[in-house]
């Protein structure tokens, strides 16, 4: 794959599923695609990083993780706001909440500025990869609040990009968004 190191305007690429689907590989290889390709401006906001750093201090209730996810938009809001490109690894489970973030983003950068990108993977997908055991223990009652076992997952209704890594290679993943980042005019010049 190809690209110019071309984007009209700033973009956020919300990356969102369960612990485990595929959200940080993914993400962190599309920032890759598009950074070795001359879009150096362009951010990854991790959701554990940004725990460590910009939300240190908050649990997993619903009003933690809604404020988490308020907080990541407020940041992509504004690196939007000054034309840069940003992605988030995020799990935001919940789907009232990242419509919120849309219309914060897209308030400035204008409609379409917001992309959902729904990494779909199963809770049993999710589990069979999970090197740190935190399934089996959610599933086990030693871990209260763990989304998508004992916390609800409300995937996204109309996601603009769908990433099924339980049937799609990493590869496969990433041209996907990066084409649809081509196709939408936040890029040009994709080629396989």
């Amino acid at each position: 794959m190809k690209l110019s190191p071309f984007f009209q305007k700033g973009f956020c690429l919300w990356f969102t599923g369960l612990s485990g689907a595929g959200k940080s590989t993914v993400s962190s290889a599309v920032h890759h695609t598009l950074r070795e390709h001359g879009i150096a401006n362009v951010e990854l906001l991790d959701g554990d990083e940004v725990r460590t750093h910009l939300t240190h201090g908050l649990g997993f209730s619903r009003a933690d993780r809604d404020t988490n996810v308020l907080r990541i938009g407020w940041v992509c809001q504004l690196l939007v706001k000054h034309s840069v490109p940003v992605m988030t690894a995020a799990i935001s489970p919940y789907r009232e909440t990242r419509n919120e973030v849309r219309t914060m983003v897209e308030r400035v950068g204008g409609k379409g500025a917001f992309i959902e990108v729904f990494v779909n993977a199963s809770v049993e997908e999710c589990a069979r990869r999970d090197v740190k055991g935190l399934y089996a223990k959610a599933m086990a009652g030693e871990i209260p609040q763990f989304t998508g076992v004992s916390d609800p997952y409300e995937p996204p209704e109309q996601a603009e990009i769908e990433l099924n890594t339980a049937s799609e290679s990493e590869e496969e993943s990433v041209v996907k968004v990066v084409r649809y980042l081509d196709e939408h005019a936040y890029i040009s010049g994709v080629e396989d």
